[in-house]
């Protein structure tokens, strides 16, 4: 089997190495400058135990497909659409993104759709070069059918992802496991805008609750903080990496490169959305997602917005939507 990895960024990349040190078939997608230092240079993987440059064949579109190519869409959310464009319809796509979104997006033209929940604390600032900051191993991930279920691919996928450097698990409820980590990524935003000074984190616990209520409200399931501290334990601990500096989350990231664009839409934006259709106020998420947005568009630097100022426009547009 071979792995096509379309976006072969911070999650991406790492994913990707594991995979090829595993002894897998791996294509990685990438595109500008980090296409070509991987095509020149290979990619580098930074960990808290080594770092090693791979000979991962690379391309930066579409390349002949077989039957026995499995794609990992491990773009940002807004670019999902667009990356999986080229690629055939028959081919299997696991979708390595934050967000609950994109396995109902590209389910309305794949058949074949597999949900991965990532925990993988990564960053790709550089190009040819990913830095994975956990130890001893790099990630958790959950993966399963979508909408639910888990069959014979899941558990091959599962079991090659496990060979080298990572925790993969079957989930026939996937989407539980997605819903519970899209909570923890509202607080993306947080930190791309303001950082984790004092305060940031009555706000986070603010955001997050918007979040419980409006899916509960729903009647949607998510795993918990106890359920993921579980799962977890200490297979995947940040341990710091000489001579690398770990920066913020993939939207700090996003900001740091001046992308000009974010995933806020598909995290914050997910709540809002569940809030309107539900009849529960999301004026933290509503202003986080409005915020993070004009941030990117406007190519601002990450961490520059005072916690006032946040606090006060969520207190504004909560005030005026109880009016």
């Amino acid at each position: 089997m071979r792995y096509i990895v379309i976006g072969a960024g911070a999650v991406g990349g790492t994913i990707g190495a594991r995979l090829y040190q595993g002894g897998h078939d791996v294509v990685l997608i990438a595109r500008g400058a980090h296409y070509e230092a991987l095509r020149r240079d290979g990619l580098r993987l930074i960990t808290p135990e080594s770092s090693e440059t791979l000979d991962i064949p690379a391309a930066d579109g579409p390349v002949p497909t077989r039957d026995d190519d499995v794609l990992i869409l491990a773009t940002k959310s807004q670019d999902t659409i667009a990356a999986l464009a080229p690629w055939p319809a028959d081919l299997p796509v696991v979708c390595a993104q934050n967000g609950v979104d994109n396995e109902r997006t590209v389910l309305r033209r794949f058949e074949h759709v597999y949900g991965m929940c990532v925990w993988l604390p990564a960053q790709h600032l550089e190009p040819g070069v990913v830095a994975a900051h956990a130890y001893p191993n790099s990630g958790m991930l959950h993966v399963g059918r979508y909408p639910q279920g888990v069959d014979d691919l899941t558990e091959q996928i599962v079991n090659d992802l496990g060979k080298r450097g990572l925790v993969a698990r079957t989930s026939p409820d996937v989407m539980r496991w997605k819903y519970g980590k899209l909570i923890g990524n509202l607080a993306n935003a947080v930190d791309a805008l303001i950082g984790s000074g004092p305060g940031a984190a009555a706000l986070i616990d603010r955001v997050k609750a918007e979040a419980e209520t409006v899916l509960d409200r729903a009647g949607i399931p998510y795993s918990t903080a106890q359920d993921e501290t579980e799962a977890r334990g200490h297979l995947v601990d940040v341990r710091p990496i000489e001579g690398v500096t770990r920066g913020g989350g993939s939207s700090w990231q996003s900001l740091a490169r001046g992308s000009g664009s974010i995933e806020a839409d598909y995290l914050n934006g997910e709540i809002v959305l569940l809030g309107r259709q539900h009849g529960v106020p999301t004026p933290a998420n509503e202003v986080l997602r409005r915020e993070a947005n004009r941030f990117a568009a406007e190519k601002l630097p990450p961490r520059s917005m005072p916690l006032e100022t946040l606090v006060a426009l969520i207190d504004e547009r909560s005030a005026a939507g109880s009016r």
